[in-house]
């Protein structure tokens, strides 16, 4: 059996679909790492003159505005973010003044200038939905014709567009047709292992992964007819893990402070998991390759598969590097269901990447489980 097949275990789904109430057509609903491909190649395509306008639809706390910041991150550009549904249409326009018997308009400064911001970016409309209909209007010609009576967009900036839906129960428009054409649209799914391979990018406690591989249903987490004002989603759970660390020491807050950032039954339900943490195997002992044996409880065992994890990106660039990656790929094989060690090694690969593959510890591991990946697939 080839290990990269193993190594990929879950692969990436196709697009599927997903009914949009704003205005009443089929939008093609994606995992946040897909919908970032799709806005890498509408950002470099600006190059080549192939770009469309990108509209992210979603509910509140998935990621949206996020996601069109990791672009510009990547790519050192800059994103000019403007909130429609604070403007005025002459804030977009600009204010008409005199020059001899003619009428020109001053260009509003938050427009894209190539020789103040950059030749390259992103305009990001966020809260389009929200924007009033005559703030729509006025923005239809800078979406398609990337123009605004004599400015142009640079050549070199991209459009994304982003807002929620009507069932969301925020203040939101019903999207006209004629602005709609202008976009290519997406909806934005909440995805785990995405989230998952986001949370151990940007350092949120480990408590907060396993919790979330514990009670995956929990990533998202949003009744809008009960319209709750704290609520689990990729954002608040990001809170949550700064309440851990601001609250940790002050026992009487802590669970009050997860409640208030991912709402009441969330907020007990980590609060109880992170305190039953106290009996968690020696994770020291594990990474010095001594024999541990692995809980039986099934909540401790995605807290040691969330912290091992942790453990090896922490020290994939040291010398340690390769021995602390196989004395984890060693206590893959302990797990009492084989299938925690198989989400554990892809949550490795998806974080430490090919040199999982150069460990002599991963070959024995796939075969250990090739029955289970065969079943799976």
């Amino acid at each position: 059996m080839d290990v990269g097949q193993l190594a990929y275990y879950g692969l990436l789904p196709g697009p599927s679909f997903a009914f949009s109430l704003d205005f009443r057509s089929y939008v093609s609903a994606m995992r946040p790492s897909q919908i970032l491909t799709v806005l890498e190649q509408e950002f470099l395509s600006t190059q080549s003159g192939h770009h469309t306008p990108v509209m992210l639809w979603g509910p509140p706390g998935v990621g949206k505005s996020q996601m069109v910041a990791q672009i510009a991150a990547r790519h050192a550009a800059q994103v000019i973010d403007v909130r429609l549904s604070q403007m005025e249409p002459s804030d977009l326009r600009g204010i008409p003044f005199r020059v001899g018997d003619l009428v020109e308009w001053a260009v509003p400064a938050m427009l894209p200038d190539a020789a103040r911001h950059g030749s390259e970016g992103i305009l990001f409309l966020d809260e389009v939905t929200s924007a009033p209909p005559a703030v729509s209007a006025a923005a239809y010609q800078l979406i398609l014709d990337r123009r605004l009576g004599a400015y142009e967009v640079p050549a070199g900036w991209a459009i994304f567009a982003a807002g929620n839906r009507q069932g969301d129960r925020g203040v939101v428009y019903t999207m006209p047709a004629p602005l709609a054409n202008r976009f290519s649209h997406f909806e934005v799914e909440t995805h785990l292992d995405d989230w998952v391979a986001w949370a151990y990018r940007n350092q949120i406690d480990e408590r907060i992964i396993a919790f979330l591989r514990f009670r995956p249903e929990l990533l998202f987490d949003f009744d809008p007819a009960h319209n709750p004002v704290a609520f689990a989603s990729p954002r608040s759970w990001e809170f949550a893990h700064r309440a851990l660390q601001k609250f940790e020491g002050h026992a009487d807050l802590l669970q009050g402070a997860l409640q208030a950032c991912v709402g009441p039954a969330a907020g007990v339900e980590v609060h109880a998991f992170v305190n039953s943490l106290d009996q968690m195997p020696d994770l020291d002992a594990i990474l010095r390759g001594e024999e541990v044996a692995a809980p039986q409880e099934i909540d401790l065992q995605y807290a040691v598969a969330a912290a091992l994890v942790g453990r090896a990106i922490r020290a994939a660039d040291s010398a340690e590097g390769p021995v602390t990656l196989g004395h984890i790929l060693g206590y893959a094989q302990r797990f009492p269901q084989r299938e925690m060690g198989v989400m554990m090694v892809s949550d490795l690969h998806r974080a430490v990447g090919q040199a999982i593959f150069e460990v002599p510890q991963f070959a024995d591991w796939a075969q250990a489980i090739s029955d289970v990946i065969l079943y799976e697939h």
